[in-house]
């Protein structure tokens, strides 16, 4: 996870669009750096692989190189690594101390569930 705190930003935007030019960027991310500034990052983003881009009608229009779903595996692992020395355990009890009031009972029986899954997968 190689993302500074503004590429995270610009990166959570296009995620959520789906994908950008270099104006929505601009228009859609709060406290925006200048239009060179925003080109400058989308092209850093490229070059580190979480970007790929086409030209459309004159526009280069970013679209991530991973799905979200790929792109939060890969964020998960590397927060998995950093803050919980690697121990999914940890990683898990710290989410479900944090989010206990939020999930519903229907919430808990899947956890349950995909937690006897990967037991029997383990096996």
């Amino acid at each position: 996870m190689d993302l500074g705190r503004r590429e995270r930003q610009i990166m959570a935007f296009i995620y959520r669009q789906n994908q950008a030019t270099a104006a929505e960027v601009m228009e859609g991310i709060e406290d925006p750096p200048s239009y060179s500034g925003v080109r400058a990052m989308l092209r850093i983003l490229e070059e580190k692989g979480h970007l790929h881009h086409r030209r459309q009608r004159g526009r280069y229009i970013y679209v991530p190189t991973l799905s979200p779903a790929e792109a939060g595996r890969s964020a998960m692992n590397y927060l998995v690594q950093m803050f919980f020395s690697g121990s999914a355990k940890q990683a898990v009890a710290s989410l479900l101390d944090l989010k206990r009031a939020d999930l519903t009972e229907s919430d808990f029986d899947h956890l349950s569930g995909l937690i006897e899954q990967a037991r029997k997968q383990g096996q």
